[in-house]
């Protein structure tokens, strides 16, 4: 898709349902994402997310899809030494996961877990189980050079794709034209092969915040909580349920 310019199109999603959605839409990706610790389990970080929390979700994605790639997060603490990257990894390929992604640079562990047949996707930019401030990265000539270095060295140790997280449209385009492997961004512009999203975030089912790069194709919070109340109301006054709702 890279070399034919096509886009890749990458949502995040968590549970069988929802992945049903996206596979039948053909989206290219399915990031079973550690965001889930915010946005389904209601944790303040991503960093409380473990690896049984992955696998627990993707297996339920796994049974849902039939179409898309399925990339599963390693989380926090799960890939501090190649042998636990390796287990962990592991374990989210036999819940159904074809790959894994990892934060930061770690050459040494991509190129582990690339040798022992793990497909790997690299993450740089702004590293949420990690960050202590979420920002713009890339601004300064320093740190830009630092991504683009790291964004190399993973290229050579093995991922097959990037994602690029909160940098700046420049530094991303940089980036994905010095690459031989695709670039998915997220905040970074619309120079990289693909664009992924939080899919609680996209369809307005997440309301604690919202980032500048988040477009809202729906609101389906507001959609769910209309119909709720119109579900209270009728049990309240009686009308549901009705003839056509009831067994004779």
């Amino acid at each position: 898709m890279k070399s034919t310019g096509e886009k890749i199109v990458a949502l995040t999603a968590y549970d069988y349902p929802m992945a049903q959605i996206l596979s039948q839409s053909q989206v290219d990706l399915i990031l079973v994402g550690d965001t889930l610790g915010v946005v389904v389990l209601g944790y303040d970080t991503t960093s409380k997310v473990t690896v049984s929390d992955i696998v627990h979700h993707t297996k339920a994605v796994a049974r849902g899809n039939d179409f898309c790639l399925i990339v599963a997060d390693l989380p926090y603490g799960s890939y501090t030494t190649e042998k636990l990257a390796i287990e962990n990894a592991r374990l989210l390929i036999s819940a159904g996961a074809d790959a894994v992604k990892l934060e930061g640079c770690y050459p040494q562990i991509t190129e582990s877990l690339t040798q022992h047949n793990i497909p790997t996707v690299g993450h740089l930019g702004l590293l949420p189980q990690t960050a202590d401030k979420f920002r713009v990265y890339g601004r300064s000539v320093q740190e830009a050079e630092l991504i683009s270095q790291q964004a190399r060295q993973l290229e050579s140790s093995g991922c097959f794709a990037l994602v690029l997280e909160s940098i700046t449209k420049k530094l991303a385009s940089k980036i994905t034209k010095s690459l031989n492997i695709p670039t998915i961004g997220i905040g970074a512009g619309s120079d990289c092969d693909g664009q992924i999203l939080v899919l609680n975030d996209m369809l307005g089912l997440f309301d604690r915040f919202k980032p500048t790069f988040v477009k809202h194709y729906a609101e389906l919070g507001i959609t769910i909580k209309d119909a709720i109340a119109n579900y209270k109301r009728e049990v309240r006054e009686n009308i549901f349920p009705d003839s056509n709702h009831t067994y004779e």
